[in-house]
């Protein structure tokens, strides 16, 4: 059984934006870049909603091509374009490819499907109505959660009003304050 992995940043109070979306209080460096990295290449198969696969297909295919890609850039595009994605999306489908699949219906079978087929980890990014959704039904496995040093006070939250239980694996503190826990699922 294939593992699904949540790696989402929130902040203090667990909200994963702003009321009106905006992303802008996250804290990205190299250090947290070269962590995320280690954790990607680990999985095979990407999971988004169709917004925040729109926002990553939008940059990433193309994101090395540029003049002086960073090296994540080059490492994350390069993950990215090698990835099978999945892409759950009420009105997409009949658009697959041979990189990116779109589930339209019947998400909850679907999903454990793609959990029993052969391969590593199931990584999903972002996507927080999915990742609800998902962990509503008891589908995420693995939370590796980026939490900054902020209280929106209001916002997108991470989490459904539904117990989940879940044990610190590991936990790392970033040198710009963000913290990386590493929880599963119970």
């Amino acid at each position: 059984m294939r593992n699904l992995v949540l790696f989402m940043h929130i902040s203090l109070d667990g909200m994963v934006a702003r009321t009106d979306g905006a992303m802008d209080w996250i804290k990205v460096s190299n250090e947290l870049f070269e962590y995320a990295n280690a954790r990607t290449q680990v999985a095979d198969t990407a999971l988004y909603g169709r917004r925040t696969f729109e926002m990553m297909d939008a940059y990433w295919p193309t994101a090395a091509d540029g003049p002086n890609p960073s090296k994540h850039d080059i490492e994350h595009a390069t993950w990215y374009n090698n990835t099978l994605k999945y892409v759950v999306s009420e009105n997409a489908a009949g658009q697959n490819t041979d990189k990116i699949k779109f589930i339209s219906d019947d998400v909850k079978a679907r999903i454990s499907d793609l959990k029993k087929q052969e391969g590593s980890e199931i990584i999903m990014f972002g996507s927080p109505g999915l990742a609800r959704y998902l962990m509503q039904e008891g589908l995420i496995d693995e939370f590796w959660l980026f939490i900054n040093p902020i209280v929106l006070g209001a916002g997108v939250p991470l989490f459904p009003n539904a117990e989940i239980k879940l044990k610190l694996e590991k936990s790392t503190t970033f040198a710009d304050g963000v913290l990386g826990v590493h929880y599963i699922k119970e």
